[in-house]
């Protein structure tokens, strides 16, 4: 698997190509996270967004289908005793109806062939009330991502789809969600975070 492969690499070229992005999201991820929250997190990678939830909230489960990014996001977040770790596929979460408070899958959903289907999932797992956070990075008028797509495509990484701001909001439209809002962290290549409070 590629992302076996790439785990110990991934956090130093993020941080080289697009460290105000890479840091930036995760802290802006935390701010809609609450201290009494049970967190999900699917597709954690290396734990960039998971270090910045773990303090803030009661309970932190993360997952990933790679054991190699689990264990690099161990190493950010084992000072946390919140915080559990797993295997898991986005696709079919074995987790029961609304168990979470916060569910949260960064920058995976541009990789998936099913996205319409792993976002039912992480509806399906959140509560009413609560909150599915997803951080996507976009294209703006610049092509960055674009230009980063080529290099990772060169190392196995296959995008499924490509995002900019406008095209993330019909996606998540298209998927009848109705109480969404959206913040964007600005840097070489940008991240639209979706916040979708769920009824």
């Amino acid at each position: 698997m590629v992302w076996d492969k790439v785990a110990p690499l991934y956090d130093a070229f993020e941080s080289l190509s697009n460290n105000r992005v890479y840091s930036g999201t995760g802290k802006a991820v935390a701010e809609e996270i609450d201290p009494e929250d049970n967190v999900l997190e699917c597709a954690c990678g290396t734990g960039a967004i998971s270090r910045y939830i773990a303090p803030k909230c009661a309970n932190l489960i993360v997952t990933d289908r790679s054991g190699n990014m689990l264990k690099e996001t161990y190493m950010k977040c084992r000072g946390y005793a919140n915080v559990k770790y797993g295997l898991s596929d986005i696709m079919h979460l074995r987790f029961r109806d609304k168990r979470f408070d916060k569910v949260v899958a960064g920058n995976v959903i541009h990789l998936l062939d099913d996205p319409q289907g792993a976002l039912a999932e992480l509806l399906r797992v959140c509560r009413s009330g609560g909150k599915v956070i997803i951080p996507t990075y976009i294209n703006d008028s610049r092509g960055a991502l674009r230009s980063a797509q080529n290099v990772l495509e060169k190392v196995g990484f296959k995008f499924k789809s490509e995002f900019d701001i406008d095209t993330y909001k019909e996606f998540f439209a298209d998927a009848g969600c109705t109480d969404v809002e959206y913040r964007v962290v600005e840097g070489r290549c940008p991240c639209a975070i979706a916040i979708i409070t769920k009824e």
